[in-house]
């Protein structure tokens, strides 16, 4: 069955129907109402096929819910959906704030003019290059600048959890790398709408329980010293990525499961402040905080870059279920839409992108890695947290559709010539 031009054409349509929807009220979206008949034939001739895409093709409304949330866009897979169609998915959802782990020109290029804040990433392998100012202006030229200002590019990430690689040339390159970037960012005159900063896994920390006694690793002192003077000055966040779940998997028998799902418990008391923590991921943000400031500095914001639940995982990865997942994520999602603050940082809201978009199907290591998505590929949940999407159907041929896909063609070609010109 293969894909047709009108597939093309239906993402064209995607993307302009993103910079000028035609009705929006509240939360509600309304899309266009081709007959029911008509939809059934043109974006799936396998009934079975559309069933499984679970997509809602009838006009129907549907409920939005708005998310002060962001959310981490991975790619490590071979059957996701157009990057034109996860910008009409992500528009459905209200989300405006999204992670790559690159700087794909596909997904920048779809997210053009949709008003969507991305932060973009250089991946660990080009930090010694970044340390160059030629070669980081060069990449900056053109990777960054022609995207500018149509995508919303807003942060680069310098490296994924650099320290977690063991790899000392590596940490001696991310600081300069940063400077560099962001030294070609001023020489460009985009430092005001880009910034820079990177990415850390949690066992940065030597410390982490209480929060207020929170500390990082001996052996990583001279490197984060730099790093948090960086922040400081050029007012760019500490970003963590941040997973209770790890906890719970390593000790499910001493980790209570409703205290890292954000579900009613007794909690736990810090015994230096006497804040209570009714879960263990603000812990873990206020700990880094205690870090920060043991090396001197109270003026640089904590982010979470990354926190989720992985819905399936192997034997030996405990508590990694649909159930737990959609618990975890449908708390959390509760509390950011709160605007909630950590007990340390009463007057901060949490800043949160969830991790991740899809399940995807290609990444290594054990089950889990793969099985963090809230969506699979087809637009599907993967499990209920209360919001709704919608994900365009792809359009294909079979000799029973072709009338219908000519129809179709004639209408969308009128509709694409109306958004135009009206």
């Amino acid at each position: 069955m293969g894909i047709s031009v009108q597939s093309y054409l239906l993402d064209f349509l995607v993307m302009v129907i993103l910079e000028k929807p035609f009705i929006q009220f509240g939360t509600l979206f309304f899309f266009f109402s081709f007959p029911s008949h008509l939809l059934s034939t043109v974006y799936c001739s396998d009934s079975k096929e559309a069933k499984s895409n679970n997509l809602n093709v009838k006009g129907s409304p549907i409920q939005i819910l708005g998310l002060g949330v962001g959310i981490n866009y991975g790619q490590i897979a071979n059957n996701l959906p157009s990057p034109s169609r996860v910008a009409y998915l992500l528009k459905s959802l209200n989300i405006s704030r999204v992670k790559l782990y690159d700087a794909d020109l596909n997904v920048l290029l779809a997210f053009s003019h949709t008003n969507v804040d991305f932060i973009i990433g250089l991946g660990n392998e080009y930090l010694p290059n970044m340390t160059d100012p030629i070669k980081a202006r060069n990449w900056l030229q053109q990777r960054v600048q022609p995207h500018l200002p149509q995508t919303r590019i807003t942060c680069i990430t310098m490296g994924n959890e650099v320290f977690k690689t063991y790899d000392h040339q590596l940490w001696s390159n991310l600081l300069p790398a940063m400077q560099t970037v962001y030294n070609a960012l001023v020489d460009l005159g985009l430092d005001k709408q880009v910034t820079v900063t990177s990415a850390h896994s949690l066992d940065i920390l030597s410390i982490s329980f209480p929060p207020s006694a929170g500390s990082f690793r001996q052996d990583l002192g001279e490197y984060l010293h730099g790093i948090l003077n960086f922040h400081a000055e050029v007012k760019s966040p500490f970003l963590i990525n941040a997973y209770p779940y790890f906890a719970y998997k390593d000790n499910p028998n001493e980790v209570p499961l409703d205290y890292v799902l954000f579900q009613s418990n007794q909690g736990t008391v810090d015994p230096i402040t006497n804040l209570k923590y009714d879960n263990m991921l603000y812990a873990q943000v206020d700990a880094v905080y205690s870090a920060i400031k043991a090396m001197g500095h109270t003026d640089i914001e904590v982010r979470i870059s990354e926190t989720g639940w992985p819905s399936r995982g192997d034997d030996d990865e405990a508590g990694a279920t649909p159930e737990n997942a959609g618990l975890y994520n449908g708390n959390l999602l509760k509390r950011i839409e709160e605007k909630q603050s950590t007990p340390a940082k009463p007057n901060v809201p949490v800043d949160i992108y969830v991790f991740a978009l899809f399940n995807e199907n290609l990444k290594p290591g054990p089950a889990s890695e793969g099985n963090y998505g809230l969506y699979y590929p087809n637009g599907t949940p993967v499990y209920n947290i209360g919001v709704q999407g919608y994900l365009p159907g792809m359009v294909y041929t079979s000799p029973s559709t072709k009338i219908a896909l000519s129809v179709v063609s004639n209408v969308l070609f009128l509709v694409i010539a109306y958004l135009i010109f009206a």
